[in-house]
């Protein structure tokens, strides 16, 4: 099954995080779709993505803008992958609604990123992890560190 990945965000936010980490799989010649859990979530970090860095910026789109299949890095808020992502981000409590759907075995990865000082996001992660588990994912927990960077927990 598809490897999938908690992060635990602690001391830096989502947008401090995630530009960073779909560089990377960019490097590695991924795809990636980002998920969000709203429009306005989508919007903020289409904004994020052309102005977190003033020497470069991300090539991305959202759904619905331009031809999809052509587009490195897709945010949407559906349950899609049009530009055959290799990775697939959930942010904001957004995730896949059925853990065991055929459409995740494509994927060579599932990023999970959640805040751990909100509640609800946090009871949220738990059940996705339940429920990745139970759909025989290999699931690993990642924690940041005092220095703020990503250490493997389990």
């Amino acid at each position: 099954m598809t490897e999938t990945l908690f992060y635990h965000l602690e001391r830096r936010g989502l947008e401090d995080v995630l530009p960073g980490l779909v560089e990377k799989s960019l490097e590695r010649g991924w795809r990636a779709v980002i998920r969000t859990d709203s429009s306005e979530r989508s919007d903020a970090l289409d904004n994020l993505l052309w102005t977190y860095d003033e020497q470069s910026f991300l090539a991305h789109a959202q759904s619905g803008d331009g031809d999809a299949a052509r587009q490195p890095v897709l945010i949407t808020v559906e349950e899609e992958n049009p530009n055959g992502a290799q990775i697939l981000f959930c942010v904001g409590g957004a995730g896949p609604s059925d853990w065991q759907a055929g459409s995740l075995s494509t994927l060579a990865r599932i990023v999970m990123l959640f805040h751990g000082r909100d509640g609800r996001m946090l009871s949220a992660a738990r059940e996705a992890w339940k429920q990745a588990k139970a759909a025989g994912h290999e699931v690993t927990y990642w924690k940041e560190t005092p220095s703020g960077k990503f250490e493997k927990q389990s």
